[in-house]
């Protein structure tokens, strides 16, 4: 095991009656891509949002590079929370806004930069993810996949040392989501930034995660190698990647 960059200590997380976390530990390899599976509402986004500090547990803790983030004061958060960078699932851009001054948008927020600077700065992220001379051009101009890569470039603005991943194949064919998986493979490699994505595609996961870890029930039902999980006994775990409607998993 290597040295941790992100730990989950016995996470507990409810809304009302809807007990979501009761008990997620894991711990998260500095460099290493992490995915995060599980079924529709197991609370596989309610981790990310504890992750990056949008949410506090109900119980438990969650450090991050070694930090408490139940012990930091709102501005210390608000100061960690510029080590990360998010690919949201559907990239979430703003309309109104070209495309360079969405990937700055973090810029234009966080630093005195000029628009010249940040125009400079988009235009660099963009190239990293395979995008020229888009920078003046509109969202509803882009196709899905290069909508997903304006995403990922803004998430790479501020340079972060962890990348969230939301289902980031959402939505695309089967060949542009391949290209999404060989970029956030080329972001490891690359920039070395430690990864954390949550996903339903199988095709993904064992892709670009160096360990997957089943959320089940509120807590991590197995952690392992894809090749581990793939051929994992489990019968949950099993059912699940397998797609079977059949076995353990309660099917609607």
């Amino acid at each position: 095991m290597g040295e941790p960059i992100i730990q989950l200590v016995d996470l507990y997380k409810s809304f009302g009656d809807n007990r979501v976390l009761q008990g997620v530990n894991l711990e998260i390899e500095r460099g290493e891509t992490m995915v995060i599976i599980g079924g529709s509402g197991t609370g596989k986004s309610v981790i990310l949002k504890h992750i990056i500090g949008l949410m506090k547990p109900d119980r438990g803790r969650v450090i991050v590079d070694g930090k408490d983030l139940s012990t930091l004061k709102e501005r210390s958060v608000d100061e960690l929370r510029k080590k990360f960078g998010m690919l949201f699932q559907y990239a979430a851009l703003f309309d109104s806004l070209t495309v360079w001054e969405n990937v700055g948008f973090a810029l234009r927020q966080q630093t005195h930069l000029s628009d010249e600077e940040i125009k400079h700065r988009a235009t660099e992220k963009l190239s990293t993810v395979g995008l020229r001379g888009v920078e003046d051009r509109m969202p509803a101009d882009l196709s899905g996949g290069m909508k997903k890569r304006v995403g990922l470039a803004r998430a790479l603005a501020m340079e972060p040392e962890i990348l969230l991943y939301d289902e980031p194949t959402t939505g695309l064919d089967p060949i542009m989501a391949d290209a999404i998986n060989e970029l956030i493979l080329e972001m490891k490699r690359r920039l070395q930034v430690t990864g954390v994505a949550i996903t339903h595609d199988m095709t993904s996961a064992y892709k670009i995660a160096d360990r997957i870890a089943m959320l089940y029930q509120g807590k991590i039902q197995a952690v392992g190698s894809p090749d581990a999980v793939k051929n994992s006994k489990d019968p949950i775990v099993h059912q699940f990647v397998t797609g079977s409607s059949v076995g353990p998993i309660k099917t609607v």
